[in-house]
């Protein structure tokens, strides 16, 4: 859109339907470029997809003209369709409802960005339930935790 001039910084967590640890570490490099490809293929910028063998990361750049919800369906929709095709689960693959996106000034992008590339160190501290939850009340984010993720415990 001409004359339109935006920054806009999300980053979207979802979850592995049932949260189950099925995203191996043999193929979550290429899952997570597969992800990237997707996002910069709605013309908006990818920078930095990572996450755990149950939950994905995604930070990105988002231009006004795209809604954050129709990005989202898109991704779990085209990388779930990915895994399934290359058949590396047993099961049919799929994310879980819902997700959480969190905006985010230029002066956290580094901050954020360096989060999300240490989920590994991360998660040895704090369940996704925690880092989940601790997201959703520090950014004051209202919600019923009958309809979070189906947490396994």
């Amino acid at each position: 859109m001409p004359g339109t001039f935006s920054q806009v910084y999300i980053q979207v967590v979802f979850a592995a339907k049932g949260r189950e640890n099925l995203i191996s570490k043999t193929w979550k490099d290429e899952l997570h470029k597969y992800i990237a490809g997707i996002i910069k293929s709605k013309s908006q910028k990818p920078i930095i997809v990572n996450g755990m063998p149950d939950h994905i990361h995604a930070f990105i750049g988002l231009q006004p003209s795209m809604a954050i919800s129709d990005l989202v369906r898109d991704i779990k929709n085209n990388s779930s369709n990915f895994i399934n095709e290359k058949k590396w689960v047993r099961e049919k693959f799929s994310w879980q409802e819902g997700y959480g996106a969190l905006s985010y000034s230029q002066s956290h992008i580094q901050k954020v960005y360096n989060y999300i590339l240490n989920q590994e160190e991360h998660h040895k501290k704090q369940t996704f339930r925690d880092e989940y939850m601790g997201l959703l009340k520090k950014f004051e984010i209202g919600f019923d935790e009958k309809y979070l993720f189906e947490w396994i415990d």
